[in-house]
């Protein structure tokens, strides 16, 4: 059967997600489900370089009222004598007060890198500043999984494009925004056709193949997501459905471990906290409606929840009652099976900076061996490379 070009092209987008993950797709028509008591990883993605010090708030630091004349937030929710938190993240606060929250402060990397795209892409990659990796840190758990398990561990992103951090060498992520739309574009005739295309062309010929397994599973993905209705209530923005489609899936007997979502941007430059407030509080009562649904099916203890930007924001304020790119930052974690609970460690200091920006004691590497050895019990050393030791938060 011949199949036109201007036919092709309109396939290319599904073409260009679905030739990352060849082996990922071959393990989706296995009916193996997590094993019961399975830990799950959630991680939410700030995109844009969250400012921390309005995040996590230092409520009794002269420096930081002095330097955010403008911006400081003087109404935080108190998480203790020196701490609060913005008083958009108001669950958070519960969370904190519940036992249910962690918080990770002045989380960055040696010789911190302010470029959007490149610290995105340490973050993703876990590598060093002056290191660049073409796999990210989720990929190579899946190659290193897939190599002692019956079946390959397997991760979602809901996007419309991967992300570095879940590609592989040999294994990687499938990314789509909703199954639904992914069984219906799959339902179109000019993709039904793949399955009778063949072509002498080796590559595409394998083009064709690929996307034919991508069909395959679409209606897969999308019985699953809709196997296990839920009753909770989400809010009606894009990360409430996010939220939504991956509970639905979490609830199903999909064998997927580790499910990717972002938010953003958070490059606040201007008027930094009308944009910030409207951020989290979308996050906040998505994180509400998400923690309830999981309760709600006793499935909160196995789910760990994290959070991550790509770096923080300088610690004075501009002209433009916003805040520039900087170093370090906090990271969230939820979970109802936190081993540790609360703040972590110590605020930033914000006596001593680098020019006007945080100098990070917590690497983020670190960070990442500690959920991949406590929480997806996997070997961070062989993933990372990382052999500094891991926290006990988890």
């Amino acid at each position: 059967m011949l199949i036109k070009r201007r036919e092709f092209l309109k396939i290319s987008s599904l073409a260009a997600a679905s030739l990352m993950m060849p082996d990922f797709l071959k393990a989706m028509t296995l009916e193996g489900a997590l094993e019961p008591n399975q830990k799950i990883l959630v991680v939410l993605q700030f995109t844009g370089g969250n400012d921390g010090l309005n995040t996590i708030i230092p409520v009794r630091n002269d420096i930081y009222f002095r330097e955010r004349n403008n911006i400081a937030i003087k109404d935080s929710l108190p998480l203790n004598d020196e701490t609060g938190i913005n008083p958009a993240l108001s669950y958070f606060k519960e969370l904190y007060d519940n036992g249910e929250l962690s918080v990770m402060n002045n989380v960055g990397y040696p010789d911190p890198d302010k470029s959007h795209f490149r610290s995105m892409d340490i973050w993703h990659s876990a590598s060093r500043s002056d290191e660049f990796l073409e796999t990210g840190w989720l990929g190579r758990f899946l190659d290193e999984e897939c190599h002692r398990c019956e079946h390959p561990t397997q991760a979602l992103e809901v996007d419309d494009m991967l992300s570095l951090a879940l590609k592989g060498e040999n294994n990687k992520a499938f990314a789509f925004k909703d199954p639904k739309r992914l069984y219906q574009t799959s339902q179109e005739k000019y993709f039904k056709a793949l399955y009778d295309h063949h072509h002498e062309d080796e590559t595409v010929s394998y083009l064709y193949q690929t996307l034919g397994s991508t069909l395959n599973n679409a209606d897969y993905i999308f019985e699953k997501s809709k196997a296990r209705k839920t009753d909770q209530t989400y809010p009606n923005s894009q990360l409430g459905k996010d939220f939504r489609t991956v509970a639905s899936l979490i609830k199903s007997d999909i064998n997927t471990q580790v499910y990717y979502l972002s938010v953003g941007s958070f490059d606040t430059h201007v008027n930094q906290n009308e944009r910030q407030k409207k951020l989290f509080s979308d996050i906040n009562e998505a994180v509400k409606s998400f923690v309830a649904d999981m309760k709600s099916n006793g499935l909160f203890n196995n789910i760990l929840l994290m959070t991550f930007s790509e770096f923080g924001r300088r610690v004075a304020q501009n002209a433009s009652n916003g805040t520039d790119h900087g170093t370090a930052n906090q990271m969230f974690f939820i979970s109802g099976g936190l081993k540790k609970k609360g703040l972590l460690n110590p605020l930033p200091d914000l006596q001593h900076l680098n020019e006007g920006d945080l100098i990070y004691t917590e690497d983020f590497r670190k960070v990442y061996a500690t959920i991949l050895k406590n929480w997806l019990k996997a070997d961070s050393s062989k993933v990372l490379g990382w052999k500094n030791g891991v926290y006990d938060f988890v």
